[in-house]
């Protein structure tokens, strides 16, 4: 099980590969590509498809083909490091994760087939329509309740604080079971995932995080025992009685393992969307009052979002084999860095690539989700519930704008989306 952990540190990588060209400087972790990476990923693209980036480490590919096709063909750019730390751990964070108890194992976004396939059959059946569904009570219901609590307070509000942040978080965990007397605990140990496998914590911050990651993990364990003797409606239950019913293809660790994993993966990339969403729509009026006018514009507008300025803006794989992209030889071992921020405004693809369009026919062209047997499972969650709350937002707030034009993004090289967002309404 050794190799199929949860998060690895993988510190023997080959040499850069031969012939491939290089970029010294150039690292999505660059504070102007942080600001707004668009138009250097644009730069980027224009002088090399494929290159190599000296301080992340990676091949770093651009265009919209070859992303697909490394999504497309898992058995040779394998998923196993999607959660894995970029840069090497501290001492410290390491001693802490190697308590002989924190055990999480690879489950969905970076298990290999045929494990995968067979443990996605059973998590699929939990993001049905029909059980995404029956949220959206709670989702208007909680939407409400913070827009209500964030009318009484005041023009101007953080938006993340009051809205974006709470509500994502506390649908994901009705959906999975977690009492809600658990949710300000569960938030925090859950705040500064993203830091630990996308970003470049200092010594001191690892620490602090794999503390954080180590107390949430037994949560999950002694959750899920408890869920045993005391099933409900909820995903947890479901994937227990999976379980039972099929231990040859899901077994209990694994059923730990998604419960630990999907608690961050089903709120974070929501948070930054539904902030995401509003960055484009409410300084462009005209469109926000199409959109409170018209709700049925908003699914096409959030796909829109999701092309233009998406909440995940590049994914990663590992090379299994030596292969060949653009005629560079890539040898097995190669980390392979997709920058969706160049694919999802490929002018070839889209017209008027730089431009927001919310009538756009092929917004859904984009790649945010990813591809092939990896498809992230949590797409149709993560529409569908910002798809509500900007219907919600618009119905509740039709005067909503934003009272700032520049933002503070989390240094990371994956997750995008503003650390805080001012917004403002008439009285």
């Amino acid at each position: 099980m050794a190799d199929n952990k949860y998060h690895q540190e993988r510190l023997e990588t080959p040499p850069p590969p031969a012939g491939c060209p290089a970029h010294a400087t150039w690292s999505p972790l660059n504070s102007d590509y942080l600001a707004d990476p668009y138009p250097i990923a644009d730069e980027l693209a224009a002088e090399h498809p494929v290159f190599y980036a000296e301080k992340l480490g990676y091949v770093v590919l651009t265009s919209m083909e070859d992303i697909e096709a490394v999504f497309n063909d898992h058995e040779t750019f394998a998923s196993v490091n999607v959660q894995d730390p970029v840069f090497p751990l501290a001492p410290g964070a390491q001693q802490i994760l190697a308590a002989p108890d924190f055990n999480p194992v690879a489950v969905m976004s970076n298990r290999p087939e045929p494990d995968h396939g067979k443990i996605r059959v059973h998590t699929r059946q939990g993001f049905s329509n029909k059980r995404i569904k029956t949220l959206e009570p709670y989702i208007r219901q909680r939407s409400n309740e913070l827009i209500d609590e964030m009318l009484a307070a005041g023009s101007p509000a953080e938006f993340v604080d009051a809205f974006a942040f709470p509500l994502p978080g506390e649908t994901v965990f009705r959906f999975i079971g977690f009492p809600q007397s658990d949710d300000e605990m569960l938030k925090n140990w859950c705040g500064d995932r993203k830091a630990f496998s996308w970003g470049k914590p200092d010594a001191a911050q690892q620490v602090a995080i794999a503390e954080q990651m180590l107390s949430y993990w037994r949560y999950c364990r002694d959750f899920t025992a408890a869920k045993r003797d005391a099933r409900g409606d909820d995903l947890a239950s479901e994937l227990i009685t999976a379980h039972e019913q099929n231990p040859d293809d899901i077994s209990y660790q694994e059923v730990e393992s998604i419960i630990y994993g999907l608690s961050f993966a089903g709120h974070e990339a929501v948070t930054a969307l539904i902030c995401n969403t509003l960055q484009c729509l409410l300084p462009r009026r005209d469109v926000w009052g199409e959109i409170c006018n018209d709700p049925t514009l908003i699914a096409n507008a959030v796909e829109e979002v999701l092309r233009y300025n998406s909440s995940q803006i590049s994914w990663r794989r590992l090379t299994t084999r030596d292969t060949t992209i653009r005629g560079t030889e890539i040898p097995a071992g190669t980390a392979v860095f997709l920058n969706f921020a160049s694919a999802n405004r490929q002018a070839d693809l889209f017209d008027d690539p730089h431009s927001f369009d919310i009538h756009r026919q092929n917004a859904n062209r984009h790649i945010s989700f990813g591809k092939g047997v990896h498809f992230c499972l949590g797409a149709r969650f993560a529409r569908y519930e910002t798809q509500l709350m900007t219907e919600v937002l618009a119905q509740r707030i039709p005067t909503l704008h934003l009272e700032q034009e520049t933002f503070d993004y989390f240094p990371n090289i994956t997750f995008r989306g503003p650390i805080s967002m001012m917004v403002g309404w008439d009285s």
